[in-house]
């Protein structure tokens, strides 16, 4: 890739920036000798990046067969058929050719054997008489020929051969066996093979050739596609390539892939006028097109229809799987869970090093100075610097953002898609949806998902952002000493600002960059003094607006990132639990897949993005996907299934396989069920909520009570709603209207599960609690207290399975309809033994160690080894740990804080008047200290009676209260 260099680079990066548009609008073709053998390193095929550079290779006269690997051919059969010509018989020859690992089969009549011999000899003829220097390469091949060309004509080696086939079998061979003749393009054609033919991780080489295919035919919402009428339609020449999961079309003449679709269920082949209005048509529909292709033939309609069937019917996405999801359970699957950002970010850091080929990433925000590893050093682990780093090795990486209505969401999608668009060619970033031609103003893309050359994948709760990186230690404070304070924060504000400017740099290095690995380091060390220039003594973890408190101040000028949104010595931040997981082989295919279904459905959607600086994507083959060329520390085995909330706005399809499975988790679970999420507003009522995982929880405890066994629900939310607001003073409209229903789910009206609970009367709490998490500190010389925000979407039973994904338990996540999501369900295949209802138990070493580590903390066990965690549904962990933890805690927090929300609280009028009484923390710090020893864990019960007088829906007159019900549930 050639760079433009010094002077040109910073005016092109100072245009783009003040016409805020990308600095790069082309990708450079130039290959280097390196970059050349690393696309033909691999003995049995191609390298998959030379999906990528299709152009390229044909720019350098690279082959399209394997160098050194033989290619022949056998006629197998022939076809004698009539036709309406004069000739009233003729013979088609069923050719099988074998290169290396690959076979295929093509049909050819004699005049087409005529045909390619009269086209070669024309093309010999004109290198001798045409001297082109475009053609030196080919003219050096015909000096080395050994021996004449086969004739096609001669007498006597049709009298030598037996039959015709035999003979036309021979002549075919003897092409084959010189370079010159087996690598010109009408060879190539005539054996329809081209540079996709033969890459290994797009599987069996499948069906090509010429067709013409007809324009129109997307299915997009919100856009009425022109060419609803024959006369409006535009037929087009391209090379159709069927592979085992998808087929595509590309233009030969400029290399470009210009549309893929992908096998689904909906996916179908029809032949004749009758469903293509066209002579010798074949339509072949999936959920997102109806693609109408001609032939020449009726016969070669056929053919194509008949080897599309043959190619696409063992694949697994023609099928509605379990769940009604796209992707089926994935068996003995390399996985890991991640709690807190801190392994998670650490670990991607590790594998984005890895990455060759592509990094695909979907976040609802992403921050590109964000840090993975920390405390921060130098650049080297900031996500730009680690995406800029790979484009420049030649890693494509594509990135799909959420578009988002500014007046309503200030994550600024524009800033991070200009700040690594203007990094390099090779980074892609497409924004969706635009909010008016498809209609969707409420709904979001909400996945958080990074894809790394399809082989191995992160799915879960946490974006790259700011605010999510956090430990077990869930610090409220980081401070540097007093007198290097100022200096420090000068620092991250000149460091911030020249970074912000590395865009315009060009291909300038980082002058301090680490080696992998180093820089690992993530506990702060003591105070150091802090240079203006680096961050080489740098103590803190959270630099500029990475340190938040999103409830006392959102996050605000984003394309400032390194300057302080909060006072870091007056303001504690809000620490931040969240989920992931990682998936390998098969799986990862999976994920990867749903993302170039996202982005190849982008690509079609905005004209934007039509053009060939946007790659169309496609998916690896799941035959080479136990092939993995590096893993993730500390991954188990299992069996995954990826599951997903999409629809028609988001995808191009329909898909609502996470409701599905936690509603099915949770109906067949024996022992108990552990849930964090960020939001709890469920019970369908047919009216405002329709999910039914609150349903399913209400049913499951009847059933353990009707028959008179043991059955636990955790439930941990956080305290509060994660918007602005003052909770002192009620915490806003929007605070408000999500604990309206959040309340509805758990104990107010008559759909809560409280209340359809009244066949257990007031022994519901033997079965369910409910509960947020709380820490303290000392900030300032003063006791201080925060809520932890519980961003998590999990779901784990009975020690052997668990989901971890994107959804919230809302219709916003689970319907399908609205946001779009993604998710994991890992079901363990292997057991250890364990502790159940204190009987002997064979529990999933994945899932068990996940319910271990969440339980650990939250109940104080990693600093008291005398709580046993071990039997989550014993009388003695529910009540006298978990329940009790929980009650001593919000008691504790409540004394020394006056905390808010709390139970005492019922109205507004108690409310203010609950603000202002003096807390313990303030009147007696000594005695508030002495309190605060008694803390075990995070745990604290969400206060189920706050505000439990009041209305808690948006007034009609607010803007909240304008806004439709569905936005809130």
């Amino acid at each position: 890739m050639s760079i433009p260099a010094g002077g040109e680079v910073e005016a092109l990066s100072a245009v783009a920036h003040v016409l805020k548009k990308r600095r790069f609008s082309r990708d450079g073709n130039h290959l280097s000798p390196e970059e050349v053998d690393g696309l033909l390193v691999d003995s049995d095929g191609r390298a998959f990046m030379v999906v990528h550079h299709l152009l390229g290779l044909r720019e350098m006269g690279i082959p399209v067969l394997l160098p050194g690997t033989p290619l022949t051919c056998k006629v197998e059969s022939t076809e004698r058929y009539t036709t309406r010509s004069k000739v009233s018989v003729c013979t088609l020859y069923t050719v099988r050719l074998t290169h290396g690992r690959f076979s295929w089969t093509v049909k050819r009549k004699y005049k087409h054997f005529q045909e390619l011999h009269r086209d070669i000899y024309k093309h010999k003829m004109m290198l001798h008489f045409l001297p082109l220097g475009r053609f030196a390469i080919q003219r050096q091949q015909l000096r080395n020929m050994t021996e004449e060309m086969p004739s096609l004509h001669g007498a006597d080696r049709i009298r030598r051969s037996s039959s015709k086939p035999k003979y036309l079998e021979d002549y075919l061979n003897g092409l084959l066996e010189n370079s010159f003749c087996r690598n010109f393009h009408g060879m190539l054609e005539f054996l329809d093979v081209s540079p996709l033919s033969f890459v290994s991780d797009l599987g069996p080489k499948g069906l090509e050739g010429w067709i013409f295919k007809r324009s129109g035919g997307h299915r997009i919402q919100g856009l009425n596609c022109i060419g609803h009428h024959q006369f409006c339609f535009r037929w087009s020449r391209r090379w159709l390539v069927v592979k085992d999961s998808f087929l595509l079309y590309l233009n030969r003449e400029n290399g470009v892939v210009c549309f893929a679709l992908l096998f689904d269920p909906e996916f179908k082949v029809q032949v004749g006028r009758a469903y293509t209005d066209t002579k010798y048509g074949v339509c072949i529909e999936n959920f997102t097109r109806t693609l109408v292709i001609k032939c020449s033939s009726y016969r070669q309609a056929l053919w194509w229809s008949h080897e599309i069937h043959r190619l696409s019917e063992p694949c697994d996405f023609l099928k509605v799987q379990r769940f009604d999801g796209f992707a089926p359970p994935r068996d003995d699957t390399l996985t890991n869970w991640y709690v807190n950002g801190r392994g998670y970010f650490a670990d991607l850091a590790d594998a984005l090093e890895q990455a060759k080929e592509e990094i695909f990433i979907t976040d609802w925000w992403l921050s590109p100075e964000v840090f993975l590893k920390r405390p921060a050093t130098n650049t080297y682990w900031r996500l730009d610097e680690i995406l800029k780093r790979k484009a420049e090795q030649g890693v494509k990486v594509c990135v799909l953002l959420y578009k988002e209505v500014e007046m309503a969401l200030g994550i600024n999608s524009d800033h991070s898609k200009r700040t690594l668009m203007n990094m390099h060619p090779n980074i892609k970033v497409m924004r969706h949806p635009d909010h008016v031609s498809s209609v969707v103003f409420l709904w979001a893309h909400h996945e958080k998902m990074v894809a790394i050359d399809q082989s191995v994948a992160f799915v879960g709760g946490i974006d790259l952002a700011f605010g999510r990186w956090d430990d077990s230690q869930y610090r409220l404070l980081d401070l540097v000493s007093t007198e290097t304070a100022a200096c420090g924060l000068e620092m991250e504000r000149r460091v911030g600002s020249e970074a912000v400017d590395e865009v315009d740099q060009g291909d300038q290095g980082d002058q301090h960059q680490e080696p992998p690995g180093a820089g690992s380091s993530l506990d702060p060390v003591g105070p150091a003094q802090v240079g203006p220039e680096d961050l080489t003594d740098n103590t803190l973890l959270w630099l500029g607006k990475d340190y938040s408190n999103f409830i006392r101040r959102d996050w605000v000028q984003l394309d400032k990132p390194f300057e302080d949104n909060i006072d870091r010595t007056q303001v504690p931040r809000m620490p931040w639990r969240d989920l992931s997981s990682a998936v390998h082989g098969k799986a990862a295919r999976d994920v990867a897949r749903h993302f170039i279904q996202r982005w190849n459905f982008t690509k079609i959607f905005k004209n934007k993005y039509k053009d060939k600086f946007y790659p169309c994507l496609l998916p690896k083959s799941h035959s080479t996907a136990n092939t993995l060329p590096f893993t993730v520390p500390g991954a188990g085995r299992a069996k995954v299934q990826v599951l997903r909330s999409v629809d028609r706005w988001s995808a191009g399809t329909s898909e609502s396989s996470i409701l599905k499975a936690y509603v099915h988790t949770i109906q067949t679970s024996q022992h108990y069920i552990y849930i964090e999420n960020q939001f709890f507003i469920s019970c369908a009522d047919g009216k405002n909520v329709h999910n039914g995982i609150g349903d399913a929880i209400v049913e499951r405890i009847l059933r353990a009570h009707r028959e008179q066994k043991k059955y636990r629900v955790f439930v941990v939310v956080p305290l509060l709603p994660g918007f602005e607001g003052d909770i002192k003073e009620g915490g806003g409209n929007a605070i408000q209207a999500i604990l309206h229903f959040t309340y509805r789910t758990m104990c107010r009206g008559e759909f809560s599960i409280l209340s359809r609970l009244k066949e257990v009367q007031e022994r519901w709490t033997d079965y369910i609690s409910l509960c947020g998490l709380r820490t303290h500190s000392e900030l300032s010389e003063s006791l201080v207290t925060e809520l932890i925000y519980v961003h998590s979407k999990i779901l784990i039973a009975d020690d052997r399975r668990y989901i971890i994904g994107s959804a919230n338990i809302n219709d916003r996540s689970m319907l399908g309809s609205r946001d779009s999501e993604l998710a994991v369900l890992v079901e363990d295949e292997e057991r250890v033994p364990s502790t159940m209802d204190g009987e002997e138990y064979q529990a999933g070493p994945l899932a068990l160690a996940l319910r271990k580590d969440c339980f650990r903390l939250l109940t104080g066990a990693d600093s008291d080894p005398s709580i046993n965690i071990d039997d989550p549904v014993s009388d003695h962990f529910f009540y006298l740990v978990w329940n009790e933890t929980a009650r001593l805690n919000s008691s504790i927090y409540d004394k020394v804080f006056n905390c808010l929300p709390c139970n005492s609280v019922h109205n507004m009028r108690e409310l203010k008047e609950w603000s202002c009484q003096e807390r313990l923390c303030d009147t007696s710090p000594s005695l508030a200290n002495q309190e605060m020893e008694k803390i075990r864990g995070l745990l604290v019960h969400f206060p189920l009676n706050f505000l439990s007088e009041e209305n808690l829906l948006p007034p009609l007159g607010s803007k909240e209260g304008m806004a439709p019900v569905g936005l809130w549930t």
